[in-house]
């Protein structure tokens, strides 16, 4: 009788973690979409750096205030050798997110983002020479196929806001990569991570965004004439990207790696059918089903690589011979969602 109590509570925990993952994930994405269209407030550095510094608020206080999770002590050398340039790629990531949040729909940006394990798999093919089971590349294919369609019959389609998603694809994937290999032998949860890099990407965004942008964002002040429910809307938007990050921690703690990798794929679509039922921008039933196809494919992804996994042997870090068989891709590539 115990057991099952327990069980059915482990139910009920990680049923609520993916619901809480899912409400501020998508809160975050909708908030900073109607931001950019909505209030016209066309700046996505600034916002950026806005997120970033509640995040480093946010942090301070869960860590040195609240307690809620021991603070990680990184030698201060390390910061600067190690942090720094993981941080300026965090940043690069983030940044990149909500330029192409400004440029096209949430349905596309969002099937773009579900690109990056693919661009995991084929940069560390590249860097590290790292071979694959044939499986893993198999799973690459309904998901870059997806992409295409959903890419072609796009009717909102933007060059620009498509690179800028592509790229930060590319930048989520190397942040993956240098995580693996500048951060060995810190074991950093979410809170920590958003700790020590949320301060250095203030740092690094600061001065493009007041250069780039400052001057746009005095006009926007001078010409809107009631600006306080739009700011609380912008800060709001950045206590819940902190929040964002809080709640990943959560949901990896009380759910298994199969359970997440499929309510990641899942809150993709959410994502997709809320920002559908608010800005009503159209998808073809072509976009939708390619859509439905990189989903597909981002699950079998990570079907595989959970039983790749369970192979004894099965490596696990990047530094392996070149001249040996490597099964698996990093961890960790959906964590594309933090601040």
């Amino acid at each position: 009788m115990e057991e099952n109590r327990l069980c059915q509570w482990s139910v009920i925990r990680s049923v609520l973690a993916i619901l809480q993952w899912w409400g501020f994930n998508v809160t975050v994405i909708i908030m900073n979409k109607w931001i950019f269209q909505k209030l016209d407030f066309k700046f996505p550095l600034t916002v950026s750096c806005i997120h970033f510094i509640c995040s480093a608020i946010g942090a301070y206080i869960a860590i040195r205030i609240l307690k809620i999770k021991p603070l990680i002590e990184v030698d201060p050398e390390d910061r600067w050798r190690r942090i720094f340039p993981m941080s300026f790629v965090f940043c690069i990531n983030i940044v990149l997110g909500n330029v192409s949040l400004r440029y096209i729909p949430v349905s596309f940006m969002q099937t773009i983002k579900s690109f990056t394990p693919a661009t995991t798999v084929i940069l560390q093919w590249l860097v590290w020479r790292k071979h694959f089971d044939w499986r893993i590349w198999a799973s690459l294919v309904p998901i870059v196929g997806g992409i295409l369609l959903t890419s072609i019959t796009e009717l909102s389609f933007n060059v620009f806001g498509f690179c800028a998603a592509l790229f930060g694809c590319l930048a989520t994937s190397t942040k993956t990569i240098l995580a693996e290999s500048l951060l060995h032998g810190y074991k950093f949860d979410s809170i920590n991570t958003v700790y020590y890099m949320a301060p250095f990407a203030t740092m690094i965004l600061a001065v493009p965004a007041l250069l780039l942008e400052g001057p746009g964002v005095i006009y926007w002040f001078q010409t809107h004439q009631s600006i306080g429910l739009p700011l609380i809307i912008i800060l709001s938007s950045g206590v819940l990207a902190f929040c964002l990050n809080f709640s990943i921690f959560y949901v990896i703690h009380s759910t298994t790696a199969v359970t997440f990798n499929v309510a990641g794929n899942l809150k993709v679509a959410v994502a997709v059918m809320v920002s559908w039922l608010i800005f009503r921008n159209p998808i073809p039933a072509l976009n939708a089903f390619g859509c439905g196809v990189t989903l597909s494919g981002c699950t079998f992804y990570g079907y595989v690589r959970h039983k790749l996994s369970q192979q004894p042997g099965t490596p696990r870090t990047p530094r392996t011979p070149r001249n040996r068989m490597e099964m698996l891709p990093l961890v960790n590539d959906k964590l594309d969602d933090k601040v």
